[in-house]
């Protein structure tokens, strides 16, 4: 069982796993990085798949449990400006372990560090400092890497196959149990069961969405009301801020929803967040998107358009 860890406030953190053993992986990749464990050598790795399905967790867990030293780089937040990646990075890696063991950079969402400047730079100190540092990226969208940083280290992409599927929902199932049961929140393990099955396998959204939910001490059917208010809230943030990665994701996530219901939405709560002057716009937009959804051949990209056309057509129009 996890132990918590009571500095953190997130079970997203409280409960990450702290070795490969604790993880939950198919059996192929937690071998492959229990190998790299047991001879206490990580090589440079590209760590690449799906959002929440634990490529920072291992990062860090098999550094861990070798005793190094290590600095993790939010690529997505700092992966934009050469200056501060190299800063942070040459500070770190130019100087040697107190602990004597080889130090390592984790740089997440590496997808997401410009691929002009700062990107080619990286593979530099990839060399540069190879006797003394190694490096651990993940990313959602391995092609977003460039080819130099491929060919410098081991890519293990996090594939989960059909056969896989159960045996790790299952896992997950009976640790939510033990956190909920650490927390003393109540639950139903029906909506447990349906919530791993609508998110599988970001782990890291399902516990986000209990912890966020489990202030009234119970998970029950309710849940799934609140869980769409707030997921279609959370939609239209994205398309008022521009930010058309996690719209995409969004859409990604949730295309097997009903797409009648999700135009609703935006024609049900338009006061909400649109100025009055642009509703006819808005509402014209949608009865256009409603009425090709009959014929496209894929909602998804069906939807995606009409996002992407509010998000320039009506740019001025959020309150």
């Amino acid at each position: 069982m996890i132990e918590k860890n009571v500095k953190h406030f997130l079970w997203t953190e409280s409960y990450r796993p702290k070795t490969i053993k604790d993880t939950i992986l198919p059996d192929d990749l937690k071998k492959t990085f229990q190998k790299f464990v047991d001879q206490k050598n990580v090589p440079n790795l590209l760590l690449t798949g799906t959002s929440g399905v634990g490529k920072t967790t291992v990062a860090k867990a098999m550094l861990d449990e070798l005793d190094c030293d290590y600095i993790v780089i939010n690529g997505s937040l700092e992966g934009r400006n050469i200056d501060t990646v190299r800063t942070d990075i040459l500070q770190f890696a130019s100087s040697v372990s107190f602990k004597g063991t080889r130090k390592y950079v984790i740089i997440d969402e590496a997808d997401y560090m410009n691929a002009n400047t700062v990107q080619p730079s990286l593979r530099n100190f990839i060399e540069e400092f190879s006797s003394n540092c190694g490096f651990i990226l993940t990313c959602n969208y391995k092609n977003r890497i460039i080819a130099p940083i491929h060919s410098r280290c081991s890519v293990v992409e996090f594939k989960i196959s059909k056969k896989d599927k159960a045996n790790l929902a299952v896992q997950f199932l009976k640790r939510v149990e033990d956190i909920l049961a650490k927390e003393k929140i109540g639950y139903e393990k029906s909506v447990l069961v349906e919530l791993i099955t609508k998110y599988f396998p970001d782990w890291r959204r399902v516990l986000n969405e209990l912890q966020r939910h489990s202030a009234s001490g119970k998970i029950d059917s309710t849940i799934f009301i609140n869980l769409k208010e707030d997921s279609y809230k959370e939609l239209v943030g994205f398309v008022k801020n521009k930010k058309y990665d996690d719209m995409r994701k969004w859409v990604a996530d949730n295309s097997d929803s009903d797409p009648t219901m999700m135009y609703r939405y935006f024609y049900d709560t338009a006061h909400d967040y649109m100025k009055l002057e642009y509703i006819p716009l808005l509402v014209m937009t949608i009865a256009r998107y409603q009425y090709q959804s009959a014929f496209v051949a894929d909602q998804e990209i069906n939807f995606m358009a009409f996002l992407s056309e509010i998000m320039t057509e009506c740019r001025e129009g959020f309150k």
